[in-house]
């Protein structure tokens, strides 16, 4: 009896400190940033798993930087390209709508998918100004690796998965889809190859085989369970930018050779990579010879008709949220084929925006890009983590408007404007620390 006495007095206790410590936020800055840095770190959590919390985490998380924002060295902040790009490309979106030709509930909703670029100068701003960055990535590394464990366990007993074990890529697929999971997978088996050679090379081998067996983990779980094709072509990519940056032609050559071995050796054990990338030319010939709508061929088809509407407006588009109209009026034949196929998502990024605002769009779009690129030239673990962000993105944008999508959208707004917020950190020095903000 008086064990359970005290257990309920420590239990009061403790949420009575959680709840004081809350209501300091009030008066102490510290502890007001401190929440922000928590409901980050929550985001970051809950990205893996839910939309709906993502959103919600954001806007709280808006709610708490108000409150620590110092107005005049933010807006000057803003001057910078890697925030003013950005605000200019969703600029640019709502601008668009006064040209379109799509009903006005279309061109607000076709808003949407940019807009989250508004959260980056805000990230930008607070991370400069805190030291809890890198809290947000772990807790994104954690997610993730509890993310493969369900996906080992639904892929071996269906039943537990949230989704329907007969959708098209429902294989292994506790929550989501397996793009945006193998996206996840792929960012972070990257990733983890900065920290572990710089382990091995300061001869801290647990730690370094630690890491190792999570990233042995994800690339097990994509070549065994289930893989996107774009996670198929853009981690090579990855891979090489890391061996040139990182590591001496010598261990490159070795390594290159080790993966060959390794990708033929697992491409003859997993019947799951032969069939996904036996797709790439099945699905092509399908479409060639029958028109059928094959996830190849109907991306063939969207970027033909794409480039034809970019040539008839190449200066500012047809406006916002004219693809949709534009793909209506261009399908030809039954529904059941590609030519007869509408969507509002062309499935490139750079070809999304050149429809809905021309050249214009392309040239800040890739601005945009170049400027978060240039960002991370240089060394330490928060530069190589927005590298990468940066890099995937582009590339995965080939094949999908991944900019705009709302998984991997927020992948590159969480990453850029978190891992950019440490690196302008590291660069200002103490100066961050009076609040001034670096040009």
């Amino acid at each position: 009896m008086m064990m359970a006495v005290d257990h309920v007095r420590n239990k009061a206790s403790s949420l009575g400190s959680m709840f004081s410590s809350m209501l300091s936020a009030w008066h102490d800055p510290a502890a007001r940033t401190r929440n922000a840095d928590l409901i980050a770190v929550l985001v970051a959590v809950l990205l893996p798993w839910s939309t709906s919390g993502v959103s919600i985490g954001v806007v709280l998380w808006l709610a708490a930087v108000a409150t620590v924002l110092e107005w005049r060295p933010f807006m000057r902040s803003l001057q910078r390209p890697i925030c003013a790009l950005p605000i200019a490309l969703v600029a640019l979106a709502a601008l668009g709508t006064l040209w379109s030709d799509a009903s006005w509930q279309a061109r607000w909703h076709a808003i949407g998918p940019a807009a989250k670029l508004l959260v980056l100068p805000f990230l930008f701003y607070h991370f400069e100004r805190s030291a809890r960055g890198m809290w947000v990535f772990v807790a994104f590394l954690v997610s993730c690796i509890l993310l493969m464990g369900m996906s080992w366990i639904v892929a071996f007993d269906p039943s537990l998965s949230m989704k329907r074990p007969e959708e098209p890529g429902g294989h292994g697929i506790f929550v989501k889809n397996y793009i945006a999971q193998s996206q996840e997978f792929v960012l972070c088996a990257v990733v983890l190859a900065f920290p572990i050679v710089t382990l091995l090379r300061d001869r801290k081998i647990p730690q370094a085989l630690l890491l190792t067996a999570v990233a042995a983990g994800f690339m097990l779980n994509m070549a065994f369970v289930v893989v996107s094709r774009t996670a198929l072509v853009t981690m090579p990519v990855m891979l090489a930018v890391f061996a040139m940056t990182h590591l001496k032609w010598r261990t490159n050559l070795l390594l290159l050779v080790t993966a060959v071995m390794l990708g033929a050796l697992a491409w003859t054990l997993s019947p799951q990579l032969q069939a996904t990338t036996d797709t790439f030319a099945r699905d092509y010939r399908a479409y060639k010879e029958t028109n059928r709508p094959t996830s190849i061929g109907l991306r063939l088809e969207f970027w033909e008709k794409s480039l034809r509407f970019f040539t008839e407006a190449p200066v500012i588009g047809h406006g916002t949220g004219s693809t949709r109209g534009l793909f209506e009026a261009a399908a030809t034949g039954p529904a059941g084929l590609a030519q007869g196929q509408v969507i509002g998502n062309p499935h490139n990024q750079t070809l999304n925006v050149a429809v809905q605002w021309g050249t214009v769009g392309i040239v800040i779009l890739y601005a945009m890009w170049l400027s978060h690129f240039s960002l991370f030239r240089g060394e330490g673990l928060a530069a190589w983590i927005g590298l990468m962000v940066v890099l995937q993105n582009m590339f995965s944008s080939l094949f999908n408007s991944h900019l705009f999508d709302f998984h991997e959208g927020w992948m590159y707004v969480l990453g850029v404007g978190v891992a950019g917020g440490m690196v302008l950190r590291a660069r200002s020095g103490p100066a961050q620390c009076s609040g001034t903000v670096q040009p």
